[in-house]
C-alpha cells in the first residue's frame, strides 16, 4: 500500500534494528483519513469471504478494525487484556505475549459475541513474533468459528511471526512488510498482491 509506505517513510521513527514508531499517525495519535484508507484496503482484500465479524486486540488495532468494519458492514469485537469485575458471562481466553512490552497477559472475549456461525477476520496494527495474532486465532478456534484470514498493517518480515502463520496455512495479508530497520532507514519488501 503505497500511501502507507510513504507515510512510514515520512513520519516513522526507527529505534535500533527492531522497533518502528508510528505513534504520530497509527497507534497513539491517529490520522483518520489514513486509517479509513487502510480499512478500505482490508475490506477489498478480504471481500467475498463471508466475513461476519472482525476481531482485534485492545487497544492499537481497534481504530483499523472499526474502519474495516464500517467498510464491510460487520460488527467489530476486541479481545480485552483484563477481565472486568462486571464481566460475569462465560469467556474464551488465551495467553498473549507482547513483544514490545515484554509481558504475557490473558486476553478475553465473551462467548456471547462469537459463535460457530461466525466467519472472523482478525486485524491488527503490527505483526512481529505473531503472539497476539496466535492468541486471537486461538479464541476463534475455541468458539468453533471459521477464520477468514488475518490482516496486518505493518509486518516485520525480519521476525518470525509472518513466516510461522503462513506455514500454518493462515491467509495473511500485510499492507506493508518491512525487511530491515536500521541507521540507514527502512527497507520494505516488495508489495504483496492480494490473495484472498
Amino acid at each position: 500500500m503505497k500511501l502507507l509506505m510513504d507515510r512510514i517513510r515520512q513520519d516513522g521513527r526507527v529505534i535500533g534494528h527492531e522497533i518502528l514508531k508510528v505513534d504520530s499517525f497509527l497507534n497513539h495519535q491517529l490520522d483518520p483519513q489514513l486509517i479509513q484508507a487502510i480499512g478500505r484496503e482490508f475490506a477489498g482484500r478480504f471481500a467475498g469471504l463471508g466475513v461476519t465479524k472482525i476481531l482485534t486486540i485492545e487497544a492499537s488495532g481497534i481504530a483499523v478494525a472499526l474502519m474495516a468494519g464500517l467498510e464491510m458492514g460487520v460488527p467489530v469485537l476486541f479481545a480485552k487484556k483484563r477481565r472486568a469485575r462486571t464481566q460475569s458471562e462465560a469467556v474464551y481466553a488465551a495467553p498473549v505475549t507482547s513483544y514490545t512490552r515484554g509481558e504475557t497477559v490473558e486476553v478475553y472475549v465473551s462467548q456471547r459475541y462469537i459463535s460457530p456461525d461466525d466467519t472472523v477476520l482478525i486485524l491488527d496494527d503490527f505483526l512481529a513474533m505473531g503472539e497476539a495474532t496466535s492468541g486471537l486465532i486461538a479464541l476463534v478456534r475455541q468458539a468453533g468459528a471459521r477464520l477468514a484470514g488475518v490482516g496486518i498493517v505493518v509486518e516485520k518480515g525480519f521476525q518470525e511471526g509472518g513466516r510461522r502463520l503462513r506455514a500454518q496455512g493462515v491467509n495473511l495479508q500485510s499492507l506493508v512488510v518491512i525487511e530491515a530497520l536500521g541507521a540507514d532507514g527502512i527497507r520494505f519488501a516488495e508489495p504483496q498482491v492480494a490473495q484472498a
